[in-house]
């Protein structure tokens, strides 16, 4: 690859790159040959691929690869932005590549419509210099850093929910005068045992702002432009230009953080070096063995937990604790005194809410039920307590909590919970009752 230093690296570029890059090619040190010369594979076009995609393509990178077997809905736009209402219902790979060649027609773009699998991996990550994690799923994360130890790449990973996001490069090649040599450490270092499935949350039960995302994926291109030019300080790829954004500190890779609401919103967080007992990367102790026998979804836990199929489960026991939506909709259209308890979050309450219905936040009922209720339900023998209870919530899950929660505090007379939640209502009941 021709250096930057040379004054005549890039006198192979067309005539007509020179206008549309000639912003970013003044910069001290950039090396236009080496982004149209690299090739980068992004593994997700959601939320963080695709403002990353955008600004690869845009910064002239020669080869793309964008994996992502989805396919886009209306939900994904309010942060998917290469995705339009259009192409909703096509693969979300295709709908980011004909983006792509909308913004840089000379960028090459090769979507991939598939899972990446143990199986297929290393064969559809190897023809790229760079691998960016732009996925929300945990056994994935695990995959794609074994992976790159394997092929020997670095891998530029992102996470993003509600209004916070992290940015981490790991495997990354040290300079030799870093003090630390050879590479940086990968996921496994960072996180030999994964989490529950059940304490791993998603954008959709958490949240996330779109523009969060935003924000994380243009600093995964902004890493991953700064590795291939050479513009990031102390990595083997590096000039003696030294990036003012970076995931190194003082020569160590760094976990940066990013939250919306703190000022300033950025920290770094120093990372300890590779771990030599590590699985993937580590010289002593067992190493993993071939990346085709593990199954990554059994080593964290098994599969992310479906909470609107968990909420749709009615149950066994001789007394029925749950209540279908057409049953409480009967009930409620007979004028029956009831109790209408919803026990979503207060900002859910306020988008919307059933009639009639009392909001008592899930977290507050539990930490302490007799401090919660209604006076109605707080006073033991009064009469108007044996009024039937209702609890629901968006998916049929939390509600089922607080029903414990009641009985415990000693409230009496029929206490049920709505099956599948206010989603079940709005697709069994009432189609104009909003979804979210």
């Amino acid at each position: 690859m021709t250096s930057s230093a040379d004054p005549t690296s890039e006198t192979r570029l067309p005539l007509e790159d020179y206008k549309r890059y000639g912003r970013q090619m003044i910069l001290d040190g950039f090396g236009q040959l080496k982004l149209q010369q690299a090739s980068v594979v992004v593994v997700g076009a959601g939320g963080l691929g695709c403002p990353a995609l955008q600004y690869l393509a845009a910064a002239g990178v020669g080869t793309i690869g964008i994996i992502d077997h989805d396919t886009v809905e209306l939900s994904n736009l309010q942060r998917q932005i290469l995705h339009t209402e259009a192409r909703i219902g096509i693969p979300k790979a295709l709908s980011a590549a004909e983006a792509i060649k909308q913004i840089n027609s000379h960028t090459r773009v090769q979507p991939v419509i598939e899972a990446l699998t143990p199986a297929n991996a290393a064969a559809l990550l190897a023809p790229y210099d760079l691998i960016l994690d732009c996925t929300d799923n945990l056994p994935v994360r695990y995959l794609l850093s074994d992976v790159a130890i394997g092929l020997g790449r670095p891998l530029v990973s992102g996470a993003a929910q509600q209004l916070d996001g992290q940015l981490c490069t790991y495997n990354l090649p040290l300079a030799s005068g870093s003090g630390t040599g050879g590479r940086g450490p990968c996921f496994r270092c960072l996180f030999p045992r994964p989490p529950a499935p059940d304490m791993v949350g998603s954008c959709e039960e958490l949240g996330v702002l779109g523009a969060v995302t935003g924000v994380i994926g243009n600093l995964q291109a902004l890493e991953a432009i700064k590795i291939i030019t050479g513009l990031h300080g102390e990595c083997a790829y590096s000039t003696s230009i030294r990036a003012q954004l970076m995931t190194l500190v003082d020569g160590r890779p760094s976990l940066l953080m990013y939250s919306a609401l703190a000022m300033p919103p950025f920290r770094s967080v120093k990372l300890r070096a590779r771990r030599p007992t590590c699985a993937a990367c580590g010289d002593e102790g067992q190493r993993i063995g071939g990346i085709e026998e593990i199954d990554y979804v059994a080593f964290c836990g098994g599969q992310r937990t479906d909470w609107e199929a968990k909420g749709l489960v009615e149950g066994g026991g001789s007394v029925t604790r749950r209540i279908r939506a057409k049953a409480l909709k009967t009930i409620l259209e007979s004028e029956k005194s009831v109790r209408i308890l919803d026990v979503r979050p207060r900002t859910e309450f306020g988008i919307c809410h059933l009639p009639g219905s009392i909001n008592i936040p899930i977290k507050d009922l539990v930490a302490n039920p007799s401090a919660h209720l209604p006076s109605d339900m707080s006073s033991v023998g009064e009469a108007h307590k044996e009024l039937d209870t209702y609890v629901i919530c968006r998916l049929g899950n939390d509600s089922q909590l607080a029903v414990d929660a009641l009985r415990s505090a000693g409230v009496k007379g029929n206490v049920k919970d709505l099956v599948g939640g206010l989603r079940a209502w709005a697709r069994e009941v009432d189609e104009s009752f909003p979804v979210y």
